[in-house]
């Protein structure tokens, strides 16, 4: 599942570098499965997608959930942080979304 899949490329006349648009995704609702944390030293939300998923590339969905990851993967130490229960019902979300605009 790759965050990037449906957003659309920007054409560059010297393809140069492939360069996309900016993604904008629709907040997703909380729900009484949804997991919560306190981060300790060290937590990155690459790991955290991996010990919930099981696959780390669904980082940018708790990151989405928490307002995290510009920048980093890092999470400071001492942060409760939501994990969102299921990935791929708010990924199938996210696309309705973009097919309806």
């Amino acid at each position: 599942m790759n965050r990037y899949e449906s957003t659309k490329k920007i054409k560059d006349a010297r393809k140069v570098v492939e360069k996309y648009e900016t993604t904008t995704y629709p907040k997703f609702d909380r729900h009484e499965e949804d997991i919560y944390i306190i981060t300790r030293k060290l937590e990155r939300l690459d790991l955290l997608a991996t010990r919930y998923y099981g696959d780390s590339r669904w980082w940018w969905i708790i990151a989405l959930a928490n307002n995290l990851g510009k920048g980093t993967l890092v999470i400071k130490p001492g942060v409760q942080i939501r994990i969102p229960k299921d990935p791929m019902d708010i990924y199938d979300d996210i696309e309705q979304a973009r097919q309806n605009r």
